[in-house]
């Protein structure tokens, strides 16, 4: 059975070299490994990637011609061990780095590895004091000027604070069942450190869901603090026509319905058969009866979608806002999101024509990027003199909050 640093060179490798999601190969990878390592792998392959630009930065004062691929990870896992990982003496790191060299068919890069690893130990910057802001944080010069222009330099020192280290865990309860503070017991009751977070439940340990016995009996769902607020600005109420535009996974419409009660309708929509498949069985899972899932282009206008009370359209974005969980959305070239805000404004355009007078529409994302967020909804108001905003808010990510996140609250009123 191979070890956790085995286990995230692989992974490495595989979403540096191969464009792999990190997310999506890391948990194919942990099916293989002893569970007792699974967290230390976890933490290797997010760590590496989110300090990616900080470990060259460090590695490129004592290496001064290109290594290839695989030595240079071993280089990056070694340096994040003896810079990140506070329980990982320097000299293991260094050692098990050369060992996995010569495991991994590199073994005549032993000596190259072992020196600038033990360089990079002797020779320590302390990286805070770095006026570098790529390099401190780990973010390319082109995201940090953009939210400097946006939002101004001190909200960006805030937003890069926010970016490296292990994002909060909320378990939302399920209201058909249970409330935060049952939650809690039954969780403490099952080895998970916990504590109630107003109406959720934040989760301080590591956990595995398939195995956990309250998840499994449909008492909670994880959704982030800042998605269960947008799903909550919706404001349902008993009886209401739902409409949630882009849904899969689902966790916002798990959470509508429940406060529904199991009343009304919440018409669940994705444009893929295995994504709608998601959300029916997370539906089943916690016991809710009224989402109807199914597949549709959220912007194409379908004649069988029903007239909605309220709506969600929580639009494909860029992802600015949830770089915590998935490390590798910083390094996205803005060129390659251009075309977003005109994708997201046919969506909410088409969602619109399903709202019934007097109805309300949130128009959210999960970015902090004001062309995929502000300029949408200016550009749909304007063109759409029958809605009004009722309020827009962004919430930038902290370390105990919610991620960042974007949401607009819009009435349609008299045609």
């Amino acid at each position: 059975m191979k070890d956790a640093r085995r286990t995230a060179f692989e992974v490495l490798y595989t979403v540096f070299s191969d464009g792999a999601y990190s997310n999506l190969a890391l948990d194919k990878a942990l099916d293989k490994i002893d569970i007792k390592d699974k967290s230390f792998a976890s933490a290797l392959v997010y760590g590496v990637i989110e300090r990616k630009l900080t470990l060259d930065y460090l590695i490129s004062q004592h290496l001064k011609t290109k290594a290839k691929p695989k030595v240079r990870i071993i280089l990056y896992l070694g340096t994040y061990q003896l810079y990140f990982s506070d329980k990982v003496p320097s000299s293991a790191a260094i050692n098990t780095s050369v060992n996995l060299a010569a495991d991994t068919g590199l073994g005549s890069y032993k000596g190259l590895i072992n020196a600038v690893l033990h360089k990079i130990d002797d020779n320590r910057i302390d990286l805070e004091s770095l006026d570098d802001l790529c390099v401190r944080y780990s973010c390319p010069e082109h995201l940090i000027n953009m939210w400097k222009k946006m939002y101004g330099v001190d909200k960006t020192i805030e937003i890069l604070s926010s970016l490296n280290g292990k994002p909060p865990v909320f378990a939302v309860p399920n209201k058909l069942y249970t409330d935060a503070e049952e939650l809690q017991y039954e969780l403490l009751n099952s080895g998970i450190d916990c504590e109630v977070a107003g109406e959720l439940v934040r989760i301080k340990s590591a956990f595995d869901l398939r195995s956990c016995k309250p998840f499994n009996d449909g008492l909670f769902h994880i959704e982030d603090l800042s998605c269960v607020e947008c799903a909550n600005a919706l404001g349902v109420s008993e009886g209401d026509t739902v409409l949630d535009i882009c849904s899969a996974p689902g966790g916002k419409a798990f959470t509508i319905a429940e406060s529904m009660h199991n009343s009304g309708t919440v018409y669940a929509f994705d444009l893929y058969e295995h994504r709608v498949k998601l959300i029916e069985n997370g539906a089943t899972r916690l016991g809710i009866t009224n989402i109807k899932a199914s597949v549709s282009d959220g912007s194409v206008f379908n004649q069988q979608i029903p007239e909605a009370d309220k709506i969600l359209c929580d639009v494909p974005c860029s992802g600015f806002g949830i770089i915590r969980r998935k490390p590798e959305i910083r390094y996205k070239e803005l060129d390659s999101i251009k075309e977003l805000p005109e994708l997201q404004y046919a969506i909410l355009q088409t969602s619109s024509g399903y709202l019934r007078t007097g109805g309300i529409i949130v128009y959210s994302t999960c970015t902090l990027n004001k062309r995929e967020n502000e300029r949408v909804t200016e550009r749909f108001l304007n063109d759409n003199n029958n809605f009004k905003l009722i309020y827009e808010k962004t919430i930038f990510p902290s370390a105990d909050g919610g991620d960042g996140f974007y949401y607009a609250v819009m009435e349609r009123t008299n045609d």
